[in-house]
């Protein structure tokens, strides 16, 4: 009986000390995936480990012609970075936007792949969804989410679409940025940085939520790594933060400078150029911040919310990337009207650093802004020089 117990003791202690080794090595091993994913964060995935493939929609080319009608130019709706983009409709009667590779690309069918597993991971409800992809016949095409609405930039260049942003509308997208830009940067399991945020990129659903698109300039970077450089900056003139232009020296506050830029003009009704920052700076300095507030906004209720905008919106593109508050600051700023605000230092271009200082001839990559930039309604394939 003695030694029946010892026995049946000892089988216990066995697979006891068994199950906590099994727990061990799975711990080690996830372990060492994740900094083995962070070290390189463009590491290829191996079959076992493209789950994210398998979660989205593998289109068939045939179903890509029928919604596009054999991609006519009538259903073109945007071009430009190796790619076109088209608004198709789906024998179910959904609407989509369809993102077509050009043929003529470098980038091959695993980067592709790479690509489309690392966008289905990122959801959020200020962010363009990726709906599924197809690769037959040589394709390399992304189908996406499409926003009815357009971009922000058809209704703020456009006087008579502006009526139709109250500024309580204004103030939600700017708060809807500002948190598609927060999830980007701190809650994805990415870490992405734009670096090319502007009204254009910044789309509308149907309910005028924004949604924010075109991966096509991002940088993933380091959770340990707050700055780093780029070989080829890629942006548009006006948005892109001087140390992004002059250095190429990329990090979120680069992004945080953008989302400045695009919240000034939001406020003001005005497009960027160069003298936005100046009379922005200007006139908070000489207490007349509603010198700069878009005419069209009537609402005198609201004017303190509107220079408290404009405040943080010279937080974000002060000179010194230092001094420039993170996303996360920025969401709490906008979220609480309670929260004291620090004093913005001079803005990058207020003064004799001008754009036009710097010719694009001068930086590969780069583009200046224009009115006529394509509204394609979707996040686009990760395919500038910028990860070349």
């Amino acid at each position: 009986m003695l030694a029946g117990n010892i026995l049946k003791s000892l089988r216990i202690a066995v697979a006891v000390a068994g199950s906590a080794v099994l727990v061990v090595m799975v711990i080690v091993s996830a372990h060492c995936f994740i900094r083995r994913r962070r070290s390189n964060p463009w590491m290829v995935l191996s079959a076992e480990e493209e789950v994210e493939i398998t979660e989205c929609s593998q289109f068939k080319i045939s179903e890509i012609r029928a919604a596009t009608n054999s991609f006519s130019e009538d259903s073109k709706i945007g071009e430009g970075g190796f790619r076109k983009v088209y608004r198709g409709k789906l024998e179910n009667g959904k609407y989509i936007a369809v993102k077509r590779l050009e043929r003529c690309s470098s980038q091959g069918q695993q980067h592709f792949k790479d690509e489309v597993a690392q966008l289905v991971r990122l959801q959020h409800k200020n962010l363009i969804k990726l709906h599924g992809y197809c690769l037959e016949e040589g394709e390399r095409i992304l189908i996406l989410e499409f926003a009815p609405n357009g971009s922000l930039e058809r209704f703020t260049s456009d006087s008579i679409k502006r009526v139709l942003l109250s500024w309580e509308r204004r103030f939600s997208i700017i708060r809807g940025i500002a948190r598609g830009l927060l999830y980007l940067h701190e809650d994805s399991c990415l870490n992405i940085i734009h670096s090319d945020l502007k009204p254009s990129n910044v789309l509308l659903d149907d309910n005028m939520n924004p949604r924010i698109s075109d991966f096509g300039m991002t940088r993933l970077f380091d959770l340990d790594q707050s700055r780093e450089k780029t070989a080829h900056p890629a942006g548009t003139f006006g948005y892109m933060a001087p140390q992004y232009v002059r250095h190429r020296e990329i990090s979120a506050k680069t992004d945080v400078y953008s989302f400045g830029v695009v919240v000034l003009e939001i406020v003001s009704g005005k497009k960027y150029s160069e003298h936005l920052l100046s009379d922005a700076w200007k006139n908070w300095r000489k207490g007349a911040t509603f010198r700069l507030i878009d005419p069209m906004l009537n609402s005198s209720s609201s004017r303190s919310e509107m220079s408290r905008c404009i405040q943080i919106a010279l937080l974000c593109v002060q000179e010194n990337v230092g001094s420039r508050p993170t996303m996360a600051s920025v969401v709490l700023m906008l979220g609480s009207q309670s929260t004291t605000l620090p004093m913005p230092t001079q803005p990058a271009y207020s003064t004799n650093a001008s754009v036009g200082e710097m010719s694009t001839s001068s930086v590969s990559g780069l583009s200046t802004p224009s009115t006529n930039e394509a509204q394609d309604g979707s996040t686009s394939y990760m395919i500038s020089l910028l990860i070349d």
